[in-house]
Order: structure tokens, then C-alpha cells, then sequence
């Protein structure tokens, strides 16, 4: 990966996206910034948390349902067959770029954390989505306001709207609500988003993050994967 620029360091040099899919996603935020947001400070993004969780975990039942062997992932055959299922239209290497991305341990698997990211990815690039809201079978649609609070969330971090978060827009962010050590805690919550450590957080970072904000975790997968192979 080449030298760290942040925006605090530079407002002369651009942020190059590494991949097809993350330049997709960038344009995708900023058409979606020019809408506005609704978040107010941060204090109200935290108050939404268990509402988000909710509705997330309603995502669990659309994971089962195309993780067709029932290991606890889903495979690239699995995800093609989902797209396909949920007539969304993405081409072959789109598909393939989404896979990559989302299958962050690289074990050919996604998990259902995993799956949760790859969902809000899908939802953030489809440009109808009145189309959307036709399309999306098995409770899809009623993701939808879940969807939309997490993409409203990134769109109020990033605050000059170039489809990254800094760590100076995250300081900022929670300075405003006056929270007590909010330095440390915006730190603390910057780094919890900067996987790469590369001084700038994606949309794809940003939700990764922001499940284990709202207590959805690994671990929590794997005791419900051992439930239900007793079941079985």
C-alpha cells in the first residue's frame, strides 16, 4: 500500500481508491451526501444503536436461508445463487468483487457478520430503490430503515463528503456532543474502524465497525452454529 495521506496532512493530494468496487461505493456516498443527513451529532447515532440492532439481527434468517449446506458461511456458489434469487443485477466480476471484499479472514466463507456488510454494500450501490423495494423478497424490504440509518451515520462522519471518514471528522464528531474524554473515545472508536491503519475509513470499514458497536459478534455466530448442530 503506498504512504498515508490524510486529510489533515493534505487538502491538495486525492485519496485514490484501490479497487473497482471501493470507487463504486465512494460515488455511491457522495450521490447519497447529496440528500443530506438526518444525524445530528453523535449522541444520537449512539441512541439509535439498539433499534440498528434489531434490525440486523432480522437479517439472520435471510443468511440461513441461502447458506444452503448450513455450515455457518456462504460460499461464492451460495452468494451468486442469493444475487440471482433477489433479482439483483450484478455482473460476474461484480459479484466476484463483492465476494473478495466482504470475506475479510479470506476463508472462501461469509460469515454472518460478513454477510450483514455484503447486504448494506448491495443496498448502498443499487441507484433505484423503488426497484429495490420491488426486488428485495424475504423480508428485504423491511431492512431497508437499518440500511438507510448506517449509510445516514457514514454520510454525518464524513463531513466535507469525499466518501472517507478521518480521524480529524471523527475527533470532530465527538467533541460536539460533549462527551467526557472524548478525545480518547474518538480514537479509540477511529481505530476500531481503521483496519488497514491507513488513516482513512471506508464505507466497508465503517460497517464492520459499527456491528461490533451494536453487539453483533463472531463469537455470538459460532455459539448459535453449536445450538444449532445439537438441534440437529
Amino acid at each position: 500500500m503506498g504512504g498515508v495521506v490524510t486529510k489533515s496532512e493534505s487538502l491538495e493530494k486525492e485519496w485514490v481508491p484501490e479497487t473497482k468496487l471501493e470507487a463504486k461505493i465512494i460515488e455511491a456516498v457522495q450521490r447519497r451526501a447529496t440528500k443530506g443527513t438526518t444525524m445530528k451529532s453523535f449522541n444520537s447515532i449512539v441512541l439509535k444503536f439498539p433499534k440498528i440492532d434489531v434490525g440486523l439481527r432480522n437479517c439472520k434468517a435471510i443468511f440461513q436461508e441461502f447458506d444452503e449446506d448450513s455450515n455457518g458461511s456462504i460460499d461464492h456458489t451460495e452468494l451468486k445463487n442469493c444475487i440471482r434469487k433477489l433479482e439483483i443485477s450484478f455482473e460476474e466480476d461484480e459479484i466476484n468483487d463483492l465476494f473478495k471484499a466482504c470475506d475479510i479472514n479470506e476463508d472462501m466463507g461469509i460469515t454472518f457478520t460478513e454477510f450483514i456488510v455484503l447486504l448494506c454494500l448491495v443496498y448502498l450501490l443499487k441507484d433505484d430503490s423503488s426497484t429495490l423495494q420491488k426486488k428485495w423478497t424475504m423480508g428485504m424490504p423491511k431492512l431497508e430503515p437499518t440500511f438507510e440509518t448506517l449509510v445516514d451515520t457514514f454520510v454525518f462522519l464524513d463531513d466535507n463528503k469525499d466518501g472517507y471518514v478521518s480521524r480529524d471528522e471523527m475527533v470532530r464528531a465527538i467533541d460536539e456532543s460533549g462527551e467526557r474524554s472524548s478525545g480518547r473515545i474518538a480514537m479509540k472508536r477511529f481505530e476500531e474502524m481503521d483496519w488497514d491503519k491507513n488513516g482513512m475509513v471506508n464505507f466497508k470499514e465503517f460497517l464492520f465497525a459499527f456491528t461490533q458497536w451494536v453487539g453483533i459478534d463472531e463469537n455470538e455466530e459460532e455459539e448459535d452454529d453449536e445450538d444449532n448442530k445439537e438441534k440437529a
